[in-house]
């Protein structure tokens, strides 16, 4: 089964920048479209950025100008960059995949669906 798992996050000042990682594990075929989502404690998760397999981005408005998808699929990762990031920025950022398609050693494929990693904690403050 494929796993996610972020990295990058940690404490950063207002206008500071950070990276986080997103590195996928598994019999991998191919990843479908990639998403980031951050969620803060009594607040609902929501959707910070997509990026599909040719690469096309999306952003939620309060991150545009400042945020930047990507992704390596001949590494299985998925990347987001945060520059001149804010207090509001601070939250558990997950990494999801819509789909990945897998294989085993007989050769059989399937899809995974929904699949997301444990989190990573970005904090901005002074």
């Amino acid at each position: 089964q494929v796993q996610l798992v972020e990295s990058g996050g940690g404490l950063v000042q207002p206008g500071g920048s950070l990276r986080l990682s997103c590195a996928a594990s598994g019999i991998i075929v191919s990843l479908g479209t990639m998403g980031w989502y951050r969620q803060a404690p009594g607040k609902q998760r929501e959707l910070v950025a997509t990026i599909v397999h040719a690469a096309s981005t999306n952003y939620v408005d309060s991150v545009k100008g400042r945020f930047t998808i990507s992704r390596d699929n001949a590494k299985n990762t998925v990347y987001l960059q945060m520059n001149s990031l804010k207090p509001e920025d601070t939250a558990v950022y997950y990494c999801n995949a819509d789909r990945a398609l897998v294989a085993g050693v007989g050769g059989l494929r399937r899809y995974e669906y929904d699949i997301w990693g444990q989190g990573t904690q970005v904090t901005v403050s002074s």
